[in-house]
Parts: structure tokens; C-alpha cells; sequence
């Protein structure tokens, strides 16, 4: 089982840690799942930069980062070494731990 919280860069909004996590879920799954909002405009496909997160700590417990994943984060809004698409965090089933994550301000994709 995961542990994961979700801290966020939009102010007034505290962090939220999500427990007993089943593996392989997405962490985007894991979010929308428990009313944490994290736009997907493709559906979950890696078509779309529209899910970027950072990853904080648990880089070792999801999927690991492929050559497609990272074409659409060069397309995201302030990319980072730590930047991965949340479609694309799947939980690994061998593994458990905490994770956690920090969701960019999504107020700022309102316009597009």
C-alpha cells in the first residue's frame, strides 16, 4: 500500500495525504478518486501536458519516466527535473512506500 500527499502551489489550499493506496493506479487516478482536481484534457493518454506535477519523493515507487512522458513535459508550464505527467506515475505493484507530490498552480491553464 502508498501513502501519497498532494501539496499544492495555488494558495489557500492545504496539503492532503491520501492512504492506503492500491498499486497500479496513476497518481492522476489517485487524485480524481479523492475530489483532488488535476486537469486532464487528453484523458489520460500522455497526448497532453495539462496533468504536469512534481514529483517530490517516490520517484522510485511509479513507472519510470518514458521518451514520450518527457516530449510533453518540454510542453508544460514551468518544467522541472522532477516535472512527470500524473496519467503516467503509475503505482508499481512490487513496491509501497510514500510518495508525494506538488500540483502547479491549475488556476493558470484557466485560459487556454
Amino acid at each position: 500500500m502508498y501513502s501519497i500527499k498532494f501539496k499544492f502551489e495555488q494558495k489557500g489550499l492545504e496539503p492532503v495525504t491520501i492512504n492506503n493506496v492500491e498499486a497500479g493506479q496513476s497518481i492522476l487516478e489517485v487524485a480524481l478518486k479523492n475530489n483532488i482536481e488535476l486537469h486532464h484534457n487528453c484523458g489520460a493518454v500522455c497526448a497532453c501536458s495539462t496533468c504536469h506535477l512534481y514529483l517530490e519523493k517516490g520517484e522510485d515507487l511509479v513507472e519510470e519516466l518514458s521518451d514520450r512522458e518527457e516530449d510533453f513535459i518540454d510542453r508544460a508550464v514551468n518544467p522541472r527535473l522532477n516535472s512527470r505527467l500524473g496519467c503516467q506515475c503509475v503505482l508499481l505493484d512490487d513496491a509501497e512506500g510514500e510518495i508525494e507530490v506538488t500540483l502547479p498552480d491549475q488556476t493558470q491553464f484557466l485560459g487556454e
